[in-house]
């Protein structure tokens, strides 16, 4: 929703001392009196976010503006840093209003949306193609190795004079009166396709089922749930399964009835392309052809380049020859895993070819003919407090920190939980917030972010305010919330996402923490790597009603299985990351037909009509509202370093070995953004990353 060199000015906790702004009694206009200075949830009404938001632009030009007019030589304490600094009443309500509006939107914060959206787009270019103070950024970037500064200062300059060249302050106006029209058309677009996708996923489908023998092969659980979903829509005596993962994905794995398996799976698979209000292939068509005008202004040949040369990659035929490797490596394991499961189907007599809606329900067929493992026999081990608990514990093993539940910290929503985080000393930390269930005003998936960065106000430590969404199975009336192994993992992953937002440190609000898009997933997906170890499982794997450990039995079936169905995974995952490349390598895009364009991106790789990209175009949220646009790619680049770093972590005999969980706090989440993201790698790991624990990891070697 923001240009980079808005991200960049805005991510700050701290500026020059403000005159006190009549506060009409929002709270967004005075210091927050709350523990720990989190938002006062309690007291922020809708009302109060677009006042805050254009008295925080208004404050921010008078910052900009006071550094333009300086008439002392520019230098780094009176341009660079005051402009690190500055913004914060504009962060502070950005922070908020940004995050609750993908957690627990409504109408009104949508209306709002809208309207802040150019705004926003207007204030970041007017920084960005300030003509005079990018003179004053660009004569300390000229000087920077002859001023006396440290590495760490001339990094800040270096990166702040980048980011306004990237965002057209080099240009002449006529081209940046372009590039400005372009960023505003862009900025509504993304707000337009989140918007339309939370309403298909959320509003516009619904599987309901008044036939208990429709539901054929489902867990109780899964049954109940269902009824519950139904009873809170009006409907009490039917089951209504809806698009969210923890509807979706067991009614795929489970029910037998193959015509309503296809119904549930066309409706996720055909988001955003029914060619109703929502319909988001014009909003496709139209951004990649505005992304790639964008880059061509800017120099580059394509999105993809201007995006990658800014990651570990550098370049977009990098990523192509990474990808390639991986599904050639991956597109045979997966018509293998194919071959298996229409074996099944023939011995069952089912006489038809498996289809993409087919691949959950046989694949756990297959992994029960193969490993004897049913995940229903999994989750009443999986238990949502008891997995929170034992990534805990492998934090505190890890790295000493302690987790104190809170309830006295004002919160969003009331299934939203929070946790003081503390130092192996007692010193505080920081504060999480966790926010686990689907509902009708959330988007779907996981994510991290934060209501306020680690970093320092005048000489003092910020504290960091960290946020976790997800949307797991919810408890029941007979059960608390058990989790699939699958979102097990997605609590370890964001949590990993979390640990890096607590331990980032450092001066300057540019570089703290900040590192290149294909690095941004290490932190993340390294904490995935504990929770199927069979010394961790044992530490929180526990039945929900007896307590009992986790049966070794069941540990040696998790490990066995371990490369169970990676070929489609990684199929699906490569080949919507291949769409996204080929999208963002266009050099133009006029008349573009999506589903065309669509298809023969995938027909070029040869990916089978029984795997779809895991997003297709018009659901593809993480390129088109997310900002990963030409990087989705990144997961599975930031793999091959996690997959290396846990190697280390192992070889050396001991999971939680304390010398290396140090220099990786260190050096790859404490101090990551004081180098580029290869070098930060190389200092914890003594040496370049290897890919072969990555595809031996997934089975591909």
């Amino acid at each position: 929703m923001f240009s980079m060199l808005l991200l960049a000015i805005t991510s700050c906790n701290n500026s020059q001392k403000k005159q006190p702004v009549e506060n009409n009694g929002n709270p967004f206009f005075t210091d927050y009196t709350t523990p720990f200075q989190v938002p006062p949830f309690d007291k922020i009404d809708t009302t109060h976010y677009l006042p805050a938001f254009i008295e925080g632009i208004k404050q921010h030009i008078e910052e900009v503006n006071a550094i333009v007019a300086n008439t002392e030589e520019p230098g780094f304490e009176n341009t660079v840093l005051v402009l690190d600094k500055s913004g914060k009443l504009l962060t502070k309500v950005g922070k908020v209003f940004y995050n609750l509006n993908e957690s627990t939107t409504n109408d009104q914060m949508q209306d709002i949306a809208r309207k802040i959206s150019p705004l926003m787009s207007q204030h970041g270019d007017d920084i960005a193609m300030n003509e005079k103070l990018f003179a004053r950024i660009k004569s300390v970037y000229d000087k920077r190795n002859a001023s006396g500064l440290d590495a760490q200062q001339i990094r800040v300059v270096e990166k702040y004079y980048n980011d306004f060249v990237r965002q057209g302050a080099n240009l002449p106006k006529e081209q940046q009166n372009q590039l400005r029209k372009i960023n505003e058309q862009l900025s509504m677009l993304s707000i337009n396709f989140g918007q339309n996708l939370l309403d298909e996923t959320n509003k516009n489908f619904m599987l309901v089922i008044d036939n208990q023998k429709d539901m054929e092969g489902l867990p109780e659980a899964v049954i109940t749930a269902a009824a519950e979903t139904a009873k809170a829509s009006g409907m009490e005596g039917k089951w209504v399964f809806t698009l969210s993962k923890p509807s979706l994905i067991p009614f795929l794995q489970y029910a037998g009835n193959r015509e309503l398996r296809e119904k549930i799976y066309r409706g996720y698979f055909m988001r955003g392309n029914n060619d109703n209000k929502n319909d988001n292939k014009s909003i496709v068509a139209e951004m990649v052809k505005l992304r790639a005008e964008r880059s061509r202004l800017l120099g580059f040949d394509n999105y993809a380049a201007y995006v990658i040369s800014e990651n570990m990659a550098k370049t977009p035929a990098n990523v192509d020859a990474f990808l390639e490797q991986l599904i050639k490596a991956s597109l045979p394991v997966a018509k293998a895993e194919l071959a298996e499961m229409q074996k099944i189907a023939d011995n069952e007599g089912a006489n038809f070819k498996l289809q993409s809606w087919d691949w959950w329900y046989y694949s756990e067929k297959l992994r029960k003919a193969k490993y004897d493992l049913d995940e229903n026999e999994l989750k009443p081990y999986l238990g949502l407090d008891n997995v929170r608990d034992g990534m805990f514990a492998v934090a505190t093993k890890l790295y000493g920190i302690s987790f104190t539940k809170r309830t006295d910290l004002p919160v969003y929503h009331k299934e939203v939980e929070t946790f003081e985080v503390k130092e192996a000393d007692g010193s505080h930390l920081g504060i999480v917030y966790f926010d686990y269930f689907p509902r009708d005003s959330k988007g779907g998936g996981a994510w991290c972010t934060d209501f306020q960065s680690a970093g320092w106000d005048n000489g003092k430590k910020v504290d960091p305010i960290v946020s976790i969404v997800c949307n797991f199975t919810p408890p029941t009336a007979d059960s608390p919330a058990l989790l699939s192994w699958d979102e097990s993992l997605t609590l370890f992953h964001e949590f990993g996402h979390g640990l890096h937002g607590l331990f980032t440190s450092g001066k300057y609000n540019r570089t703290a923490g900040v590192v290149p898009q294909d690095y941004v997933e290490l932190p993340s997906q390294i904490m995935e790597n504990w929770a199927g170890e069979p010394e961790v499982l044992r530490m929180y794997a526990k039945h929900y009603k007896t307590g009992e450990v986790i049966p070794e039995a069941l540990i040696t079936k998790i490990q066995n299985s371990g490369l169970f169905n990676q070929g489609f995974q990684t199929v699906e995952y490569v080949a919507a990351s291949i769409l996204d490349l080929d999208f963002h390598k266009l050099t133009s895009a006029d008349n573009l037909d999506v589903l065309a364009f669509e298809k023969a991106s995938m027909d070029s790789i040869g990916l089978i009509e029984e795997i779809i990209p895991r997003y297709r175009s018009t659901y593809f949220a993480h390129i088109f509202d997310g900002g990963y646009g030409a990087g989705y790619y990144v997961y599975i680049w930031a793999a091959v370093l996690d997959a290396d770093a846990f190697d280390y972590f192992k070889k050396s005999g001991d999971l939680f070995n304390p010398a290396i969980a140090a220099d990786f706090r260190k050096y790859c989440l404490s101090e990551c953004g004081e180098d580029e993201g290869m070098v930060q790698y190389v200092k914890f790991r003594k040496q370049e990353p290897s890919q072969a624990p990555l595809l031996e990891r997934r089975g591909l070697k």
